[in-house]
């Protein structure tokens, strides 16, 4: 369990998130996704990595009873930099990252799809983000790269899911197919981009974040601003207290 690399063939780098039950990450499991994605793309044998999860969803974004098990805002911090630092790997490793997305893909899920190459889903896999609910904001910036502006936008205030199959419409996700057939398929795509020339791959993915219309980064820590907000107004802490003992949110605010 955690996070794991593995090598099945040249050229590719499988990194697996196994973090029972949901894959929620704490601060140190973000960090490690991201030590564990910047080594196997900084390797000169790996030519494509693929990303993937094992258990009942992909991702369901941060721990947030750790969050509200810890005192003040230091754990908010925290979890920021872990988050933004995982984010930040996927959309700066100098190779390719394919990921395969299966169940639920949620928060922090979002982020990493988002800043990835290319997205094969299994016909049961979700994406969204809940942050509203959850007293939070984040990771718009990388639904925005998966959805129109507008549907975006319905996503996010209401929390609605969108599934995989509306997403290959929009031409965001590859492949959709049944989930046992997922982890072929995705590594049939790495294999395909693998395939090509090494150095050239590298230039390319360094040409193609060059020409991006949106700052990631940027745009991630712009809305993290605003998470660190609602925490210090009290509405971000009063939802997550009610998510981890398991009540409904408080209500309206600010009405």
């Amino acid at each position: 369990m955690g996070i794991s690399t593995a090598r099945p063939e040249p050229g590719i780098a499988v990194v697996t998130v196994d973090v029972p039950p949901v894959n929620a990450l704490p601060v140190r499991g973000w960090y490690a996704l991201a030590d564990a994605v910047r080594t196997a793309g900084a390797d000169p044998d790996t030519r494509c990595v693929l990303l993937t999860a094992a258990g009942r969803g992909f991702n369901a974004g941060v721990d947030l009873k750790e969050l509200s098990g810890a005192p003040g805002h230091r754990a908010l911090v925290d979890v920021n930099h872990a988050c933004a630092e995982a984010f930040s790997s996927v959309y700066d490793c100098p190779v390719p990252v394919v990921v395969a997305v299966h169940g639920h893909c949620l928060g922090g899920g979002v982020g990493l799809v988002g800043n990835a190459d290319a997205v094969v889903a299994s016909d049961d896999a979700v994406f969204g983000l809940p942050e509203l609910d959850r007293g939070a904001l984040g990771a718009a910036t990388h639904l925005s790269r998966l959805v129109p502006q507008h549907l975006m936008r319905t996503l996010f205030y209401t929390s609605r899911t969108v599934t995989a199959a509306e997403l290959h419409r929009h031409g965001s996700v590859w492949r959709v197919m049944p989930r046992p057939g997922l982890a072929g398929a995705a590594l049939e795509l790495a294999r395909e981009i693998a395939a090509k020339d090494g150095a050239l791959l590298r230039m390319a993915k360094a040409a193609l974040n060059g020409i991006d219309p949106v700052d990631v980064r940027r745009g991630y820590r712009y809305e993290q601003g605003f998470t660190f907000e609602a925490a210090l107004g009290g509405v971000g802490d009063r939802y997550r207290a009610a998510f981890a003992a398991g009540r409904p949110g408080p209500g309206r605010e600010g009405a």
